[in-house]
């Protein structure tokens, strides 16, 4: 009887991670060629094979595509969705959308469902939780299965997949070098997201265009009154001179306090945020903003996955695409 073991299996019995032998047997160059032989020669010992029932379901497609979104209330999700919907009709092809809500263990429950051969491919924004403890077998397991996946979005994983995202390190890169060209010196940053892979980023930009670790004035904190009180701090005793904010919440946080502290915007602070254009034109004043062009991306992933789908990509090699970002000023930022 041919043994069932799964890849965690194999990577248990080899001391690697289950990322090692995914990556190994789907022939990505990221693996030596000595850790793969010793990989495959495991598998092939114990009879591993992808799950049948799935492979089987995958000879015919299906014309469907599953979406996971981890947050529903982001605008910037929508807007995304928005554009796989676009590009999905384009090709004739349905989506089904399924919400992880940042948690880990509904993104397992989503994943095991999109294994059952419903759909062609999947598109998944990795959950927060997920990525903080970083527990990516769920998505391995897809794979697995021999089912095509697009990270979009939050793409700083080692997951042997295709990925697309925007230039989220040169976008704050590039902000703070704006500042620091306008002769300001005194520039802060603000976080609510700095615990995982986008938020990261934007902070590793921020301080490669400092050049200088101590001139970092960074608050942080995924609790709203600790952010605030940080912000807070910030702007009245360090006396920032510019904020840039990664996220949603700390731009909004960064424009009440600079309200009730009466800090003049942009007179005395100026503000930059990853926050929406449906929302930043209406501030008072409007808040300049990085735009991440995600009815873009997501065409483009839909684009990615059915070039995968096609067999226009070499198996073992995959694709990952950035799209640029747009700094656009407004009321925030006017000098």
């Amino acid at each position: 009887m041919k043994s069932k073991i799964t890849l965690k299996e194999l990577a248990k019995l080899l001391n690697v991670s289950v990322s090692t032998v995914s990556k190994a047997l789907h022939d990505s160059p990221e693996i030596s060629p000595k850790t793969s032989e010793r990989v495959k020669e495991l598998a092939s010992l114990h009879n591993y094979r992808p799950n049948p029932v799935a492979v089987n379901l995958k000879k015919s497609k299906t014309g469907t595509i599953g979406v996971v979104i981890p947050n529903i209330s982001n605008s910037f999700f929508a807007r995304v969705l928005s554009g796989m919907e676009a590009e999905a009709q384009k090709h004739d092809q349905q989506i089904i959308t399924y919400i992880s809500n940042e948690s880990i263990e509904r993104e397992k429950q989503i994943c095991d469902m999109l294994t059952s051969g419903l759909v062609d491919g999947v598109l998944v924004a990795v959950s927060e939780e997920t990525q903080k403890k970083q527990d990516y077998d769920h998505l391995f397991a897809l794979l697995d299965y021999e089912i095509p996946v697009v990270i979009y979005d939050r793409i700083n994983l080692g997951l042997p997949a295709d990925k697309i995202g925007v230039d989220d390190e040169k976008s704050f890169y590039d902000a703070t070098k704006y500042f620091r060209a306008k002769g300001i010196e005194k520039i802060g940053l603000a976080s609510a997201i700095h615990h995982v892979g986008i938020g990261q980023l934007r902070i590793k930009g921020y301080e490669r265009a400092l050049q200088n670790e101590s001139l970092a004035l960074m608050a942080t904190s995924t609790k709203a009154t600790d952010l605030k009180r940080k912000i807070k701090e910030l702007i009245t005793q360090k006396k920032v001179e510019a904020l840039l904010c990664t996220d949603f919440e700390s731009a909004i946080m960064a424009n009440r306090v600079a309200y009730e502290e009466k800090i003049n915007i942009p007179e005395d602070l100026k503000l930059i945020g990853y926050i929406s254009k449906d929302i930043a034109e209406f501030l008072t004043p409007s808040l300049s903003y990085i735009e991440q062009h995600p009815k873009e991306l997501g065409i483009n992933a839909v684009e990615i996955l059915n070039n995968r789908l096609d067999g226009r990509y070499e198996s073992g090699k995959f694709e990952e695409k950035i799209i640029s970002t747009t700094l656009v000023h407004l009321e925030s930022t006017r000098f």
